[in-house]
């Protein structure tokens, strides 16, 4: 399996996994606490990333694996907003993440955000909208790498999807 298919297999697999803990973790602070008002706490991180990333384009068309590394910013906020809802939304982008290919010794630098949001009431209407866009952006034409991936999906109360769509797309440029 190719690392591109890793990277956003592996990102999937962190929002499937946070959804349901998060629903949890909302739904017993709303049965627990009586809101009079809106309430949000907001964080700003930065940590150190390590990844490889097969980028098809590169090499004259032949790919290659570009290590990178770098750090991540995070923007994550929660909203409580005081009639038992939760809104959630989160940003990454990378800052100063660089790299060089495996088999070309060719730099590389790691641009692009990936936006999130949930929302949704304890035992109420659940939305979720992700933006993606990753670069991965080499010297000279023809071998930088974009994955794009938009996500949406509306859940009723009683389980029912009402709205679902995932474009997913991979190009070199």
């Amino acid at each position: 399996m190719n690392s591109k298919f890793i990277l956003y297999g592996a990102w999937r697999r962190l929002i499937l996994l946070t959804f349901p803990i998060l629903t949890v973790v909302f739904s017993l602070m709303l049965a627990t606490t009586v809101q009079a008002s809106a309430s949000t706490v907001t964080t700003s991180t930065s940590f150190p990333i390590s990844l490889s990333v097969f980028v098809p384009c590169a090499a004259g068309g032949a790919g290659e694996i570009v290590d990178l590394s770098g750090n991540l910013h995070d923007l994550f906020s929660v909203t409580l907003d005081g009639s038992g809802g939760f809104h959630l939304s989160a940003q990454d982008n990378p800052q100063g993440v660089s790299g060089v290919g495996e088999t070309t010794g060719n730099k590389y630098q790691g641009t692009g955000v990936t936006r999130f949001s949930f929302s949704g009431t304890a035992g109420g209407t659940y939305v979720e909208t992700d933006v993606n866009n990753f670069r991965i952006i080499g010297s000279g034409p023809g071998n930088n790498f974009m994955v794009h991936d938009n996500f949406h999906i509306t859940v009723n109360p009683d389980g029912t999807v009402t709205s679902f769509h995932d474009n997913f797309s991979i190009t070199c440029m």
